[in-house]
């Protein structure tokens, strides 16, 4: 039984999920949400933070801000709760309300940008707004998820190795691409190892990272507006495209199951499975796909039938996604 007195100490790194029966799926799903933050962005949290304190760029008067779209925001207030730090997150209209709940309830303070820049997004707006914050005050310490190294390496010394143990015959794995974070550091660790792994990329329509058109995407976690100077091509094999459609559809099929994940789970459930489809359709492929959260945060958006119906127009109401998908509402 593990005792902690810190909330950044637990995280279950060993459990998986097996979509062969739920969606008939060769694929094991790497569930990262079982932590205190609720999804995989504590690590990278909590070694971003380590690194500031080790080298003295955290103070006690210091002010930690960052731009988040939920996920990281929600790891940041959560550490800085525990160690003492003001925290102000940065965030933008698309982060869920729970999410900037949970963040003003374990003490930030959350700051919504409302307006994209033209052509390059929300993201590029809320950059703007953390250098400004920097600018005017030299208390405020920013992390950087965009450019901070200590963003990879933490899934380089975690992430990656516990897969590596758990699947020493893996082929495939499948990551979504955000900051680019968790791609970077699984991609590092196989191919820097010699292991034969096809690490494929997955990525929301609309987003610019693999060089793609820029698009209105209304899903947080996955996809940017400004490409990510951490990302590595010659590190990744393949790059899958999903569109948001497709995301909701994947996460009302794994809800019908009893598995209620997040949004950025459902795009990296799809994009593997169509990948497997397409480059593996009869082999006996070990793959797997991390999933970076759970689905709670979503409620009142992707699994919500006002907002989909809003958002989608009527083909993607939630009734006609199960009705396609699970007609009779038992497995596919």
């Amino acid at each position: 039984m593990p005792v902690i007195t810190s909330p950044q100490e637990f995280n279950a790194d060993d459990l998986y999920v097996d979509l062969r029966p739920a969606l008939g799926s060769r694929l094991y799903l790497k569930c990262e949400g079982f932590n205190f933050a609720g999804s995989i962005k504590l690590k990278a949290a909590a070694a971003m933070v380590e690194q500031a304190e080790e080298s003295g760029v955290l103070g006690p008067d210091s002010i930690l801000v960052e731009s988040s779209s939920g996920n990281l925001g929600v790891a940041l207030s959560l550490i800085a709760a525990d160690k003492g730090y003001r925290f102000l997150c940065v965030t933008d209209s698309r982060c869920n309300l729970t999410t900037r709940q949970m963040m003003r309830a374990l003490g930030a303070e959350v700051v919504t940008v409302e307006q994209p820049y033209t052509g390059t997004g929300f993201l590029a707006a809320r950059l703007e707004h953390v250098r400004g914050l920097c600018a005017s005050d030299t208390r405020y310490v920013w992390l950087n998820q965009y450019t901070n190294a200590f963003n990879w390496i933490a899934h380089q010394r975690t992430t990656a190795p516990a897969i590596d143990r758990q699947f020493p015959d893996l082929d495939v794995l499948f990551v979504g691409a955000g900051t680019t974070g968790t791609l970077m550091g699984c991609a590092r660790y196989f191919k820097e190892s010699g292991r034969p792994v096809t690490v494929v990329a997955v990525d929301t329509v609309g987003s610019v990272t693999f060089g793609g058109p820029a698009r209105t995407r209304m899903i947080p976690g996955l996809g940017a507006g400004v490409r990510p100077a951490l990302l590595d091509l010659s590190y990744v094999d393949d790059v899958v495209m999903v569109p948001e459609t497709e995301t909701v559809r994947t996460c009302h099929r794994l809800a019908s199951t009893g598995f209620l994940f997040g949004g950025s789970t459902g795009t990296v459930v799809a994009g593997a499975e169509r990948w497997l489809a397409a480059h593996r359709p009869d082999s006996e492929t070990t793959a797997v796909a991390i999933s970076p959260d759970l689905g709670e945060r979503y409620l009142d958006t992707l699994y919500q039938g006002s907002w989909i119906k809003e958002t989608y127009g009527d083909a993607m109401t939630a009734s006609s996604v199960d009705a396609d998908l699970n007609p009779i509402g038992g497995r596919p």
